[in-house]
């Protein structure tokens, strides 16, 4: 329920869960702001009041997949995903197979605009910079690689784990999306839930009409800040971490083969991508990059927008 208080609080028009509370004799999940339509392990709430008309399309996946088709006022369509990818319980023992992956992903993916956000339970570096060994992370990494999708995060962990009592966190819960509307989705991360996974909320500002376009992908990185003075120690640290990282692959020569130098320039930006997100701050180059443009501005724009979509 405090994810649905959440969407509230944000004005969301839908919330999508995984591993929904199971409803029992006597007892029925209901809430007043939202309409609620459980899968199997996955459920997704739609505001009540919304103005997107929404259509549920059976896909497979044996409750572990919602898809819904949304078409917005203007006429314009998207298709958004609900996705818990992990084994199936059977009497308290894990079974082999993973439902979600069951679907049929071609027929999902039969759509232009088309946003997938869950719980993955994928571990790589890909996505996330503090990444454990990967682990799980096959099925995603092709299905991004088939239909040239990208994650979209802000590259902080939403899942705890207690071991031997160290707390890790890894990031394993977020969207994925084609790149044109990746740029236009806001990511935040909300920790403050008594689950053991984060809130990740998603603005998508696609259907605003034209005006000024903003690009929220990351663009850059502040370099000339991780020299400064005061992130001098910092800095070595980074060094240091990429001096010892980088040590460990072999070197090519001029004997070495094509997919070889392919594979190692991969392996190069993926990895010096996910360094540098570690380490430096990250920086957004949009239409509004003034140096007067400030989150007061920002939150007055979005309840203008929000205003606007109601009226």
């Amino acid at each position: 329920m405090i994810a649905l208080e959440k969407g509230i609080g944000w004005g969301a028009d839908v919330v999508m869960m995984q591993e929904p509370v199971v409803e029992k004799e006597g007892y029925n999940i209901s809430h007043p702001g939202y309409r609620l339509v459980r899968g199997g392990r996955t459920m997704t709430a739609i505001r009540r009041d919304t103005h997107l008309e929404f259509s549920e399309v059976d896909m497979g996946g044996d409750g572990d997949v919602q898809v819904f088709d949304i078409k917005y006022p203007s006429g314009r369509e998207m298709r958004l995903v609900n996705v818990y990818d992990q084994l199936r319980q059977v009497e308290g023992v894990r079974s082999q197979g993973r439902p979600a992956q069951t679907a049929r992903w071609k027929e999902i993916m039969g759509r232009n605009k088309i946003m997938l956000g869950g719980d993955w339970n994928a571990h790589s570096d890909r996505w996330d910079p503090e990444c454990p060994p990967k682990r799980d992370e096959v099925f995603l990494t092709n299905l991004m690689d088939e239909y040239e999708l990208t994650d979209v995060t802000n590259g902080e962990g939403t899942h705890t784990n207690t071991r031997n009592g160290e707390i890790s966190r890894s990031l394993i819960d977020f969207f994925i999306t084609k790149a044109g509307m990746a740029d236009n989705l806001e990511i935040a991360t909300d920790l403050a839930t008594t689950s053991d996974h984060a809130i990740v909320c998603a603005h998508l500002r696609w259907d605003e009409g034209e005006g000024v376009k903003v690009s929220r992908k990351v663009t850059g990185w502040d370099i000339d800040g991780l020299k400064s003075e005061e992130e001098k120690e910092n800095c070595e640290k980074a060094k240091k971490y990429w001096k010892d990282k980088s040590s460990e692959r072999s070197i090519l020569t001029e004997e070495s083969s094509r997919e070889e130098l392919q594979k190692e320039a991969e392996w190069i930006q993926r990895n010096f991508v996910n360094h540098l997100n570690r380490c430096c701050k990250k920086v957004k180059v949009c239409a509004r990059s003034k140096r007067w443009w400030n989150e007061e501005i920002a939150e007055n724009r979005r309840i203008l927008g929000s205003l606007k979509r109601a009226r």
